[in-house]
């Protein structure tokens, strides 16, 4: 082949290679990158994990623990329940039953000595009744809404369930005891004394290896690791009488928010470091303490002046109070399933408030027997139960 021939041949390709190029302008490709320079290829987005307690059921959204609770999102487990409000009146000694849709008393359940909260089990098949003088636990069925045979236990105040399901934990307040045992036959694993008084509520960590209780009759914090089931840290509140209750996680995991009845207001903690938390003024005798289904909202009761005070974790602030038209002592509770209503007792007029969670407005003012307190609104949305009058992941 000769060289003019050659040269042709070059010419043709060159020729050829043009028209099979793109209509870009600019001579890019599609992505608008130049020929002959290879496009940047985007680095794979790494989804956020956390490393939860062994055993626990993976964090559904790292940045919401409530993940699991939107609106009527119901766990096979208890779709089919009757939805009821369960009351214990703690000076009556019975379970008072609301039926939520007519707002009646449909039943009343004799319980033990003292019934201090109603409490949904870990596998959401029960719900314990706390009788606190009666040292013993009646187990309600809530399918059929029928009590069982009462278990023996010592002092439980308040119950609790660690994240996987493992151990109960029972808030032995008078006993100054948490006492972690088999969560369904009761029995008795493991008893960590404590030093300060009144053991009463609790909350887990994001990744549910801790959890922070409060002492409301020495106004002290305790952290305890979860599976060592051990208290590793310990703090006075800086307020002279301070009577912490009610204590909740914020969606985000990185806050603790702790009811004070006597400093009147939430103290805000940072649970990993421990440190000295912050008060926010809400109202008198700041007690309860629950979690809009959307997650974007606190309802905090303030028994001592009849109010609930709504704060908004994304503005950090408060945004709203509720003022109960005939005033009254809002104290524990819970929010419906579908979010629209939030239920609280009246702890020292023996009724059960019903009030809108849009508008705050007071739906119905129901009376029950005398003490009412930590109510159970249920079935609740969520896979599994922490405890309490149902914290939900």
């Amino acid at each position: 082949m000769n060289h003019t021939y050659r040269t042709l041949l070059a010419g043709l390709a060159l020729l050829a290679l043009a028209a099979c190029g793109t209509d870009s302008p600019r001579g890019e490709d599609d992505t608008g990158t130049p020929h002959g320079t290879q496009a940047a290829v985007p680095a794979p987005v790494k989804e956020e994990t956390v490393k939860g307690l062994p055993g626990m059921p993976p964090v559904l959204d790292p940045k919401d623990v409530y993940a699991a609770d939107r609106p009527n999102k119901l766990s096979p487990v208890v779709k089919d329940f009757p939805s009821r409000v369960y009351v214990p009146n703690s000076e009556s000694d019975t379970v008072s039953v609301i039926d939520p849709e007519t707002y009646e008393i449909i039943e009343t359940i004799p319980v033990g000595r003292q019934p201090q909260h109603v409490v949904p089990s870990w596998d959401l098949k029960t719900l314990w009744v706390n009788n606190n003088r009666g040292h013993t636990l009646t187990p309600i069925d809530p399918k059929t809404g029928k009590a069982g045979e009462e278990v023996e236990v010592h002092d439980p105040y308040n119950l609790y369930f660690t994240p996987n399901g493992k151990y109960a934990v029972v808030m032995a307040s008078l006993d100054r005891e948490l006492v972690f045992r088999d969560p369904h036959t009761m029995k008795r694993i493991k008893t960590e004394p404590v030093t300060c008084y009144g053991v009463n509520h609790a909350d887990f960590s994001l990744d549910g290896r801790y959890f922070i209780v409060s002492c409301e009759f020495s106004g002290e914090l305790l952290k305890v690791d979860t599976e060592k089931m051990k208290v590793v840290g310990q703090q006075k509140l800086p307020f002279d009488g301070a009577m912490p209750q009610d204590v909740k996680v914020s969606p985000d995991g990185k806050r603790f928010y702790i009811a004070d009845m006597m400093a009147d207001g939430m103290w805000v903690l940072d649970g990993d470091t421990f440190d000295t938390p912050t008060l926010l003024p809400t109202g008198k005798g700041t007690h309860g303490l629950y979690v809009s289904r959307d997650s974007r909202e606190m309802y905090v009761s303030n028994r001592g002046e009849g109010t609930v005070s709504v704060f908004d974790f994304t503005r950090n602030e408060l945004t709203k109070k509720w003022h109960l038209p005939e005033g009254g002592s809002p104290d524990m509770g819970g929010v419906s399933a579908d979010g629209k209503v939030l239920w609280l007792s009246g702890r020292y007029d023996s009724e059960v408030y019903a009030l809108d969670t849009r508008t705050g407005a007071e739906l119905a003012r129901i009376p029950v027997g005398e003490g009412p307190h930590g109510l159970a609104v249920y079935p609740q949305p969520g896979r599994y139960s922490l405890g309490h009058t149902g914290i939900f992941r």
